[in-house]
């Protein structure tokens, strides 16, 4: 004997309410994700991380 039609009709709708919801949150993290990025920052050549920063050991930061 089968399961009632009216449960699998019912898990069903579930599962692709759940497959829904999750595609909408992927698509909101790409978009946050992008939203995020910052092009990167280039003064006449030089990385803004490396400024100040000389070759050999530095000095105590406090």
């Amino acid at each position: 004997m089968g399961r009632p039609t009216k449960v699998t009709q019912a898990k069903r709708n579930r599962e692709m309410v759940k497959r829904m919801k999750q595609q909408d949150k992927e698509a909101r993290r790409e978009q946050r994700k992008s939203e995020n990025e910052e092009p990167p920052r280039v003064l006449d050549g030089e990385d803004p991380d490396l400024v100040g920063i000389r070759p050999g050991p530095q000095p105590p930061q406090y």
